[in-house]
């Protein structure tokens, strides 16, 4: 199962960019013997400001595959925050499914579109705190690892 995570605006050469990139490797390579992965960052740029125009722009990385092959999850923070084991099954459960593409999306500053939102087959938020999107997505690429390393049932993740 292809892991994607989308998310609005190119980062600069930063330490988070260097850790998305990194867990994403891992958690590819990891995961690999797990049926899961690879996993892939895209970044995505609005050519106009607004929540609207960054839907427009998320849209065509949501078109692939068929019905019922790809599950969208939108980070919001209005989303569901998990435990990471409970996040690692529902992974499981997904790719257990045929869910053969599961896409974490990533907003702009405003957040997501409520269209965008309503379109999303689930919802993840990273607690209640508010995060810069550079953090966002080296939180999630991490979790995504940490989820992948608990269905090996590598030793990385304590309870």
């Amino acid at each position: 199962m292809k892991i994607s995570i989308v998310a609005i605006g190119k980062l600069a050469r930063s330490p988070e960019t260097e850790l998305v990139k990194t867990y994403a490797e891992r958690a590819g390579a990891a995961g690999r013997a797990l049926g899961l992965g690879p996993v892939e960052v895209i970044e995505v740029e609005s050519r106009k400001p607004g929540k609207a125009a960054e839907a427009e722009a998320l849209r065509p990385h949501l078109a692939d595959g068929p019905p019922g092959g790809k599950w969208v999850i939108a980070c919001d923070e209005h989303g569901q925050a998990r435990p990471s084991r409970a996040f690692a099954e529902e992974i499981a459960a997904l790719r257990d499914r045929g869910v053969r593409r599961v896409v974490f999306l990533i907003g702009g500053a405003d957040g997501l579109d409520p269209a965008l939102l309503g379109q999303a087959d689930g919802r993840l938020a990273f607690g209640p705190q508010t995060w810069p999107h550079a953090m966002a997505r080296a939180m999630l690429a991490e979790q995504v690892y940490r989820a992948v390393t608990i269905l090996a049932g590598s030793p990385y993740h304590r309870d």
